[in-house]
């Protein structure tokens, strides 16, 4: 796997977003590490597919990356930032909708998928004489 694969975030993608994002200052603890590097290191866990101890050391200690990502995913920063950048898209009229409705529905029968058809098997004679 090419650690080269990852992109970092561009400045003008960092101002856009870096409002939008807690302070550095925790609630306990010293400060957190720089949001930037965190972001461009979760960025390169998704783009390359790669296991979590597997981040390269220059995004510091994955765990932290893990953490904070996790965090920001149950105190709403991650649904809060991707609204407010939908609707900056949008207000620039940078947004394509394109919007697809299926209202086809499939099943297929339970023997279809593969069910047995009359009831469950008996044991075998093998198994039922031990």
């Amino acid at each position: 796997m090419s650690v080269g694969l990852g992109v970092s975030l561009t400045d003008a993608q960092w101002a856009r977003i870096e409002p939008l994002l807690p302070d550095r200052t925790p609630k306990r603890g010293g400060r957190w590490r720089d949001h930037r590097k965190v972001i461009d290191a979760i960025a390169f866990k998704f783009q390359t597919g790669s296991q979590w101890v597997h981040l390269p050391e220059k995004y510091g200690n994955w765990r932290g990356v893990y953490n904070r990502l996790r965090m920001w995913a149950a105190d709403g920063t991650w649904e809060r930032v991707f609204t407010a950048l939908m609707a900056q898209a949008d207000a620039d009229d940078d947004l394509c909708w394109a919007v697809s409705v299926d209202s086809t529905i499939v099943r297929a029968h339970q023997p279809a998928a593969g069910a047995r058809k009359r009831g469950p098997r008996r044991a075998s004679r093998l198994t039922a004489s031990r």
